[in-house]
């Protein structure tokens, strides 16, 4: 094994991947599910997490990007405790999503996909969340808000401290 990749994986814990690898070693077409067992462990797939797997399982980590990108369900940047979803779609836009959104950034201190600094939310928007009927709706984990106001942030955000 090279040495240089074990002692940079020890920031997410070497012991913990190499269990996830063991787990799924000599499985044909077993990339994916161990991808998936390490976002569930740490939230995202570490970068030391790839350079560990790929020396493990004899791959170039530029081959395991080609799938953690490919697939939307991957995460390569740690993301908050709980993501908000603010929807974009044309209903959601027109009565006030984008409202929404901008009020969000501005009290969060955040971008969209982007994590706010003290690891609380994970800020997103989605093209449509299939409820237009109830415009503008955002998610936060999987609790839906339809009919959401500018003036009712500050209450839905305090849920989630």
């Amino acid at each position: 094994m090279n040495k240089e990749i074990s002692t940079s994986v020890s920031a997410v814990k070497r012991e913990d991947v190499m269990k996830i690898i063991n787990a799924f070693r000599d499985q044909p077409g077993a990339l994916i599910p161990l991808l998936q067992a390490v976002q569930r462990e740490y939230g995202y797939v570490p970068k030391e997490a790839v350079d560990l797997i790929a020396d493990e399982l004899g791959m170039f980590p530029v081959d395991i990007y080609g799938v953690l990108t490919f697939y939307a369900q991957f995460y390569l940047e740690p993301r908050g405790r709980h993501t908000i979803r603010v929807c974009e779609g044309t209903a959601c836009y027109i009565m006030g999503g984008k409202d929404i959104l901008d009020r969000l950034k501005t009290d969060l201190g955040v971008e969209e996909s982007k994590t706010t600094a003290d690891g609380r939310f994970y800020l997103e928007t989605v093209a449509c969340l299939g409820c237009c009927g109830m415009a503008p709706a955002m998610m936060i984990d999987e609790d839906f808000y339809g009919n959401c106001t500018v003036g009712q942030l500050d209450e839905i955000l305090k849920k989630y401290e």
